[in-house]
């Protein structure tokens, strides 16, 4: 006589909440992999419904697209040296970022880096030093004026909660009129008409890597910090703290975390390494301050650390191919007789997507309970089989 075998007692609800936590984390390696994935290939198709309505060729306008970004020495180049500054400022928002700290202000602080840097590189009674120590110290004061421009709303927010994001972004006006009133006026090149400061000095340039190219060593910099960032983030006590405040606040006070020295330490960190993209931009490529000299790079560079998904590394291809889409976008417009603001649209698409990429990372939750659902049913009605 065959009799029913007796239902398993029922699990322990910490074993069945360790179990859902772990599927999460596996549905959340595929999204995080997914998302940029889906934001590109979305924001092509958009583009080619444009470029088609034009009554030109996707296809030729993207070739003419990766052929002007990445065909030669030269358009590579140019693609590495506009990722540079994106990568700089992209890696203190995304550190900013894992710490629950929304940086809007990179565009003030880019400039005011660009200020600092141009001051000291044009400062006439450093003009002998040789160039092993005057681009450090250009590069130092870069991020001293960044830091400082970010420190004043960092230190509001973290001592009285003033909002961050709004601070930040209203000092970006604020820094623009600065830089104006400085090219216009005390750092104006003498004798000159234009509003733009003299050229920094020789000595206080950044390297060129090769000959022949735009590339200088300001792109091997935001490498080497991204891999540091990446250690300190993922190796070091205090990354884990920093993962730690920005998942769960309350969590971290528990813990014992000094949550104000945490926050001023990595605004500071995110406003000269944003600092630190403007001198490179100074000191590898323009040699002079003007108004507006990269303008918008900063909300760019918003878009460059979410859509790499805060990850180091992930900022740093993000920030080649928004670099790769400054740089071949001429080329592009030429094949298509596209308008050259065409590129602004295949950004806008991926930044629109990497915007509700926090709504989409719903998903590997109800995923997750759907999976484990499912496989409670297929337990339960082996457990009642004869």
């Amino acid at each position: 006589m065959s009799e029913k075998t007796a239902a398993p007692p029922k699990a322990d609800a910490s074993a069945s909440y360790d179990r859902l936590d772990q599927l999460v984390r596996q549905f959340e390696k595929v999204f995080n992999i997914l998302i940029p994935v889906v934001a590109i290939v979305v924001s092509l198709l958009i583009g080619s419904i444009i470029i088609l309505a034009q009554g030109a060729s996707p296809l030729e306008a993207y070739a003419a697209l990766v052929q002007g970004a990445f065909g030669g020495a030269y358009n590579l180049s140019n693609s590495l040296v506009m990722a540079t500054p994106l990568i700089l400022t992209g890696l203190g928002i995304a550190l900013a970022a894992r710490c629950g700290i929304i940086n809007l202000g990179g565009e003030g602080q880019i400039v005011m880096g660009g200020i600092f840097a141009t001051f000291v590189g044009t400062l006439p009674q450093l003009q002998g030093l040789p160039a092993p120590v005057y681009v450090p110290l250009c590069l130092l004061a870069a991020f001293l004026g960044g830091a400082l421009w970010a420190a004043v709303p960092g230190y509001f927010f973290a001592r009285h909660g003033v909002n961050f994001m709004i601070t930040t972004m209203l000092l970006n006006d604020i820094a623009n009129g600065i830089i104006t009133a400085l090219v216009q006026g005390p750092m104006k090149e003498a004798d000159k008409f234009a509003p733009q400061s003299a050229q920094v000095a020789v000595s206080a340039r950044l390297p060129i890597l090769f000959s022949g190219t735009r590339l200088h060593a300001g792109f091997l910099l935001a490498v080497i910090l991204a891999a540091l960032a990446f250690f300190v983030l993922f190796k070091t006590p205090f990354g884990h703290d920093l993962r730690t405040l920005g998942e769960n606040p309350t969590a971290a006070r528990h813990a014992g975390i000094h949550v104000f020295g945490m926050q001023m330490v990595i605004v500071i960190l995110a406003g000269g390494l944003a600092g630190m993209a403007g001198s490179a931009e100074i000191l590898g490529s323009q040699y002079r301050l003007r108004s507006g000299f990269l303008s918008n790079y900063g909300y760019e560079a918003l878009a460059v650390a979410m859509l790499g998904q805060k990850h180091p590394f992930g900022v740093v291809i993000a920030g080649i191919l928004f670099g790769a889409l400054k740089s071949g976008r001429g080329s592009m417009a030429r094949a298509a007789d596209l308008p050259t603001s065409f590129s602004m649209v295949l950004s806008g698409v991926i930044i629109f997507f990497v915007a509700i990429s926090p709504i989409l990372m719903k998903l590997p939750r109800y995923l997750a309970l759907r999976e484990m659902n499912r496989k409670n049913r297929q337990s339960g009605s082996l457990s009642g089989t004869v």
